[in-house]
C-alpha cells in the first residue's frame, strides 16, 4: 500500500473538502466584503492613487549593490543547477516510489507551491534561479570557444571582430502566449496525467521541457525565457504583489503591493495565463468532488481524455466570463486601448487568493516530508498541520475573499484613471458581478 506522500502526488495537489465553516455564513461575508469595498471605492476614490513602476521607498544603497553583486547572482544561479541537477540524477537513478523519492515532491510541492510564497516575498525568483537560464549561459559561452578549437581559422587581424551569429527578436505580439502553453502542459502533466508521480513520465516532461527551452533560447537569446518559461512567468506575476520591487530606473524598492500589480504589462497572453492559473486551480478542486469521479470512471472517452476535456473547460469557462466582463465595461464605460488586457491585472490578487487557500496545507505537510526524504530518512511520515480543520477553513475563506477585494481595488484605480469619471463606476458593475461569480466558485469548491 502506498505511503501518504504517494498518494498525494499521484492525485495531483489536491483542495480538503467539507471544511466545518457554515456556507452561509462564508457566502454572507464574502458578499458584505465586496459589496461594502466596491460602495466605498465609489464614493471616496475618485483619482488613480497608483503610480506603478514610478513608485516605492528606495533600499539602502548597500542592500542593492549586494543584490546585484555578481557573487550573488552566480551564487543563485548555482543553487538553482544543483536543484536541477538533483532532480535529474534522483529520476534517473533514484526508485520509481515517489514515497521514496524526493524528485516528484521538489517539483510538484517545492517548486510549484513554494514558488508562491517565495515570489510573494523575494520578487521574481525564479529569473535567479532559473537552472535552464544558467545552462543556456554556459553553452553560449561553450559554444564559440569549441567552434574554434574544431575549426582553427586563420590567424585574423587583431582588428577583425569574432563573428557571433545574429538571434531573432521574438515577434511583440507573442507576448506570454509560450508560457501560458507551457503552465497548461504543467497543469496536464500533475492533474490529469495517468502516473505524474512516476519517475519515467517526469524525466520525461523535464527532459522535453529543457529541450525546448533550450532551443527556443538558442534562437532567440536569454530573453525567451522571460515570455516562454512558465515557471519563470508565474514567478513573475506573482511577484507582482511582493513589497521587494525594481522601480522603472532599476533602483530596488519596498512598495505597496498595488503599485506593483499597477506595473504589470499589458501584454499579449497575459490574460491567457492567469486565466489557466484560475482554471487549473479550479479543476484541481472540483476534481476532488464525487460527481467528477463517477464521470471520469464510466466515461467512454476513457480518464485521460475526459480529464483533459475537464481541465480545458474550466480554463476557457474562466476566460470566457472574463472576457464577457471586458466586453460589458466597454459597453458601459466606452472603448480603452486593450481592453482585455486592461483589467488583467486585477485578476492576479484573486489567482494568489485560490493558490493559498488550495495549497498551503499540502506545502507545510508535504514540503518537509519531501526534504525529509531528500536527506535519507525512511518511512517518513510528514508533519502534522499547523492548522486544525477549522483554523484551515478560517485560512481559506479570508485567502480567497482578500483576493477578490484586492482585485476589486486595483480594477477600480484603473477605471477612475482610464474612464470619465460619470463612467467610471457603472463601468466596474461586470467587474463586480464577475468577482462574485469567481467567489461564489471559488467558496463552492472549498466547502462543498
Amino acid at each position: 500500500m502506498p505511503g501518504r506522500g504517494a498518494y498525494v502526488l499521484a492525485h495531483g495537489i489536491g483542495a480538503q473538502h467539507d471544511l466545518p465553516v457554515s456556507p452561509f455564513y462564508a457566502f454572507a461575508g464574502a458578499f458584505t466584503a465586496l459589496f461594502v469595498s466596491f460602495l466605498a471605492l465609489g464614493l471616496l476614490w475618485s483619482r488613480s492613487r497608483f503610480r506603478g513602476a514610478a513608485a516605492g521607498v528606495p533600499l539602502p544603497v548597500a542592500v542593492q549593490r549586494l543584490a546585484d553583486a555578481p557573487v550573488t547572482r552566480t551564487a543563485l544561479r548555482a543553487l538553482g543547477l544543483l536543484g536541477w541537477l538533483f532532480v535529474v540524477l534522483h529520476l534517473l537513478l533514484g526508485p520509481d516510489d515517489p514515497a521514496r523519492n524526493s524528485a516528484p515532491g521538489a517539483v510538484y510541492v517545492l517548486l510549484w507551491v513554494g514558488l508562491v510564497p517565495a515570489s510573494l516575498l523575494l520578487g521574481p525568483v525564479w529569473r535567479l534561479l532559473n537552472p535552464l537560464r544558467t545552462l543556456h549561459l554556459l553553452l553560449s559561452r561553450l559554444s564559440p570557444a569549441l567552434s574554434r578549437l574544431r575549426h582553427r581559422p586563420r590567424p585574423a587581424p587583431e582588428s577583425a571582430p569574432i563573428p557571433v551569429r545574429a538571434r531573432r527578436s521574438l515577434p511583440g505580439g507573442v507576448g506570454l502566449w509560450p508560457a501560458a502553453v507551457g503552465l497548461f502542459g504543467f497543469t496536464w502533466l500533475e492533474l490529469v496525467a495517468p502516473d505524474p508521480a512516476s519517475a519515467t513520465t517526469l524525466l520525461t516532461a523535464v527532459g522535453i521541457y529543457t529541450a525546448v527551452q533550450l532551443l527556443g533560447a538558442a534562437r532567440y537569446g536569454a530573453g525567451w525565457f522571460e515570455r516562454a518559461d512558465a515557471f519563470e512567468a508565474y514567478s513573475a506575476l506573482l511577484a507582482r504583489l511582493a513589497p521587494l520591487g525594481r522601480r522603472a530606473d532599476g533602483r530596488l524598492v519596498l512598495r505597496s503591493p498595488f503599485n506593483g500589480l499597477d506595473a504589470t504589462p499589458e501584454q499579449p497572453g497575459l490574460v491567457a495565463t492567469v486565466c489557466v492559473l484560475l482554471g487549473s486551480t479550479a479543476y484541481d478542486g472540483f476534481s476532488d468532488t464525487p460527481s467528477w469521479i463517477n464521470t471520469l470512471q464510466t466515461s467512454s472517452l476513457g480518464r485521460t481524455p475526459t480529464a483533459t476535456l475537464g481541465l480545458l473547460a474550466a480554463v476557457a469557462l474562466v476566460a470566457s466570463l472574463y472576457c464577457l466582463c471586458a466586453a460589458a465595461t466597454r459597453l458601459l464605460s466606452g472603448p480603452v486601448p486593450r481592453p482585455l488586457a486592461a483589467f488583467a491585472h486585477s485578476l492576479l490578487p484573486i489567482a494568489l487568493g485560490y493558490l493559498t487557500a488550495h495549497y498551503f496545507s499540502l506545502l507545510v505537510t508535504e514540503g518537509p516530508r519531501t526534504v525529509m526524504v531528500a536527506l535519507g530518512t525512511d518511512n517518513a511520515v510528514p508533519p502534522e498541520p499547523p492548522l486544525g480543520p477549522g483554523g484551515l477553513a478560517a485560512l481559506q475563506v479570508t485567502a480567497v475573499v482578500t483576493g477578490h477585494v484586492l482585485g476589486v481595488v486595483a480594477a477600480h484605480d484603473r477605471s477612475v484613471r482610464l474612464f470619465p469619471p460619470a463612467r467610471a463606476v457603472a463601468g466596474q458593475l461586470p467587474l463586480l458581478v464577475l468577482m462574485i461569480t469567481y467567489t461564489v466558485g471559488g467558496l463552492s469548491l472549498l466547502l462543498t
